[in-house]
């Protein structure tokens, strides 16, 4: 058999990396926004740039439409970052911790700091758990979907090549 012919052709990394990015921010933007909407969470979908802009003007439909953004732009660096240090890591479980790592740096360092949102002790716990388990989602989503495209996790799925070829071993 001809293994060549089955041979994948090469992913751009950075391109791939900045798809994954834009996805995850348009996915879990949207899930920020229904948190907010439903008041799972007291924090808007803007509160990326609360600093910048006018909290009354972020919770208009400009003001969601703008903090989806942010939340995207957010998004691709972070895949970016992912790409750059842990592209080849192996499982979900670095894209977990990934997730708890910007959500810490985002919710313990630099939110409180810039204003963007109060110190952790002074929200409600269903601000925090809302937005500790998207964090923890959208990291998981980034972080398997780049660790998938660069690793050999694909090879350990069943049915890798079409049904009537049987497995190589």
């Amino acid at each position: 058999m001809n293994r060549r012919r089955y041979a994948k052709p090469r992913t751009n990394r950075w391109r791939f990396a900045v798809h994954i990015g834009f996805f995850a921010g348009l996915i879990w933007g949207g899930v920020q926004m229904l948190a907010n909407y439903f008041h799972f969470t007291s924090l808007s979908p803007g509160f990326l740039i609360e600093p910048l802009y006018k909290h009354s003007y972020l919770m208009t439909w400009r003001g969601y439409m703008l903090g989806w953004l942010a939340f995207i732009a957010l998004s691709v660096v972070a895949a970016l970052l992912y790409t750059l240090m842990l592209a080849k890591a192996i499982g979900p479980w670095y894209g977990i911790g990934y997730g708890v790592a910007w959500w810490a740096f985002l919710f313990l360092l630099v939110g409180p700091i810039t204003g963007m949102m109060d110190w952790i002790a002074y929200l409600d716990l269903n601000t925090v758990l809302t937005q500790a388990c998207l964090f923890v989602l959208w990291g998981l989503f980034v972080g398997y979907s780049i660790s998938f495209e660069f690793t050999d996790e694909r090879e350990r799925e069943p049915f890798a090549r079409s049904r009537d070829e049987p497995e190589l071993t």
